[in-house]
């Protein structure tokens, strides 16, 4: 395998900062909030390298900064500091220094994003297939004829019933908003998917369901995932390997396995005895 993406000492400071943030907060000082100026270091160095086709976790408590590294990841957040790099056939591709364009256009085409509250990634009031067409217009594919078409195929394969295509997100259940959402955000065939929290708040019986299309369809697609969740199960079922994050900072990582079985960092072993 190859690299996709490349993260380095990613940083996102929430607040003024100042020149002490760094040195009161993280796992090591129990805080993400520095007693100084009040910032909230929601994220600090944060390195790793995601290869082509992988599924990596992301897993932590409320606060551990998991979520903000998708929301820098997607461009819905600036990030303070660090670089991410997205690995092309024929270049390497810095996200933070491309302009809104074509960070629009980059995340219309390359990235897909599934969020935790449907609401994020759904214009709930207006049709399941519509949904799939705005971000197909959005990539200037624009052709009816086609976007018809492939909101259909796109439904069907993640297991949207073809007759509802038409609905709008809004009558849906949870867990078919959330399949909605996969169809969207593989809509542009993008070579990386973001997902954040996807089976949270749903039903036992219904996330089992989702994971299992998330899997088949990686195994089908090869397309490479991070998975952010708080629930170990999910990176177990989904994750090759897995980064361990408190107070805005990766404590652990490792293959999946050995990070559940066999667990180094306390605060991993923490989570891991609390899941048993």
């Amino acid at each position: 395998m190859s690299v996709l993406l490349e993260v380095e000492d990613l940083a996102r400071i929430h607040g003024r900062g100042c020149d002490r943030c760094l040195e009161v907060t993280g796992p090591e000082h129990g805080t993400n909030r520095c007693r100084f100026c009040g910032s909230v270091v929601a994220l600090r160095g944060a390195s790793f390298a995601l290869e082509r086709g992988e599924v990596l976790g992301v897993i932590g408590e409320s606060g551990s900064g998991k979520s903000t590294l998708v929301r820098l990841l997607c461009f819905d957040e600036p990030a303070s500091s660090g670089r991410a790099l997205f690995h092309e056939a024929d270049r390497v591709v810095d996200l933070f220094a491309l302009d809104a364009a074509r960070r629009r256009a980059f995340r219309d085409t390359r990235l897909g994003v599934v969020y935790q509250n449907p609401m994020l990634g759904l214009a709930l009031s207006i049709s399941a297939g519509g949904n799939i067409a705005e971000r197909l217009i959005a990539a200037e594919r624009v052709r009816y004829a086609f976007l018809r078409e492939r909101a259909r195929a796109l439904l069907e394969r993640t297991g949207v019933p073809v007759a509802r295509m038409d609905e709008p997100p809004a009558r849906f259940s949870g867990g078919m908003q959330q399949r909605v959402q996969i169809a969207k955000a593989l809509a542009t065939e993008p070579p990386l998917l973001l997902l954040d929290e996807i089976t949270t708040g749903l039903d036992l019986s219904v996330q089992a369901r989702i994971l299992d299309l998330v899997l088949e369809l990686q195994e089908q697609l090869a397309v490479s995932m991070l998975v952010v969740t708080h629930d170990l199960g999910v990176v177990r079922h989904l994750a090759s390997r897995t980064l361990v994050m408190r107070h805005g900072a990766i404590v652990e990582a490792g293959l999946t396995d050995q990070i559940l079985e066999d667990p180094s960092h306390p605060y991993t072993q923490e989570l891991v005895s609390a899941a048993l």
